[in-house]
Formats: structure tokens, sequence, C-alpha cells
């Protein structure tokens, strides 16, 4: 499955909220196993971000409407980036000849 990392931003509305931070990130873990995913991590941190998510995903369309119906909901913004496994950045690198 398709490995994500996502740098979450509160919104006003989720700073506004924070104290439904953890149900949020209950629901959220929900939302992805109903898509068939896996949420590996969910760390709040203090910094540029305050949260990071690692998740898994069946495809990148899966992925990117699990994230797009969270961001609907105006409590985050966040940054994702596709991640790989080494055994996946082998096989990637094999490719390039």
């Amino acid at each position: 499955m398709p490995t994500y990392v996502s740098l979450i931003h509160w919104t006003d509305q989720g700073i506004r909220n924070y104290k439904d931070t953890t149900s949020r990130a209950e629901d959220f873990t929900k939302l992805v196993e109903n898509k068939g995913g896996r949420v590996r991590e969910l760390l709040w941190t203090v910094g540029e971000y305050d949260l990071v998510a690692v998740a898994d995903f069946p495809d990148d369309e899966t992925g990117t409407a699990a994230l797009l119906q969270v961001g609907s909901l105006g409590s985050i913004r966040s940054n994702t980036m596709r991640a790989f496994s080494a055994d996946e950045m082998t096989s990637i690198i094999g490719k390039t000849g």
C-alpha cells in the first residue's frame, strides 16, 4: 500500500477547538480504516507543524479522497508527501536503467 506523510497545520477553527484534537484524530483513524487504509503514526508536534501523520492507503486515489474529506471539515490544512520504503526505492532505482 502507498504510504503518505502529512505535515499538518491547524486552521483558526482547529486551534479554537484544540480540546477536540484527540477525538478528531480518532475520527481520522476510523475514516482511513473504512477506506481500507491504516494510520501508522499520528504525532502532535511543537514548531512549524501541529501534527504529523503517517498513513497507508490502498491506492493514490483513495488517499487523496480521504485527505480531501478531512480537509473539507475545516480544522486542518496539510502538506502531504508520498513516501517510499527501502524496497520500493530499490525497485524505483532498478527502473532507471
